[in-house]
């Protein structure tokens, strides 16, 4: 979570078990595709400096954050040791958010109950654009090393 304390991007290479050879999926959202790139792209920085191999990462883009469900179950057909889920969720002026949050997080909790492998909610759900901003490379860092970090640490923990 970041706060003026915690940035997102903050990790110690030396706490991270290496990752060479592992598989990753990343599920990305084009709705907001201005934030979500910028997630891919901290996502993949990082799990390149863990030992992952650049053809060892796939992207699978999805229309929007409420597809990362179905998009990261199709994955998990495909031998990966763990699928982030990246999206920006930002509120407008109606109820439309809440739903959308809800039924997004659900979502990949239930696929974390019945799947084999971890699935990472590397979600942004913010009540602005420039909180997403912020929490895309901007000052709070980027959700999206968070989820790469989480990512590795959970596939260890599944082997």
């Amino acid at each position: 979570m970041a706060t003026e304390n915690n940035n997102l991007s903050d990790y110690n290479i030396e706490d991270i078990p290496n990752s060479k050879g592992m598989r990753f999926a990343i599920i990305v959202s084009e709705w907001n595709n201005h934030i979500t790139d910028n997630l891919f792209k901290g996502a993949k920085k990082t799990l390149l400096n863990c030992g992952v191999k650049d053809n060892d990462i796939v992207r699978i883009d999805v229309p929007g954050s409420f597809e990362l469900v179905f998009g990261a179950k199709v994955a998990s057909k495909y031998n990966y040791d763990a699928i982030i889920c990246l999206g920006s969720i930002i509120k407008g002026e109606t109820d439309h958010f809440h739903y959308v949050c809800n039924a997004v997080s659900s979502g990949i909790k239930d696929l974390n109950i019945s799947l084999e492998i971890p699935v990472i909610f590397g979600v942004l759900t913010d009540n602005t654009e420039k909180q997403a901003i912020n929490r895309s490379g901007g000052k709070h860092g980027n959700k999206g090393v968070e989820a790469a970090i989480t990512a590795i640490k959970m596939a260890h923990l599944n082997n």
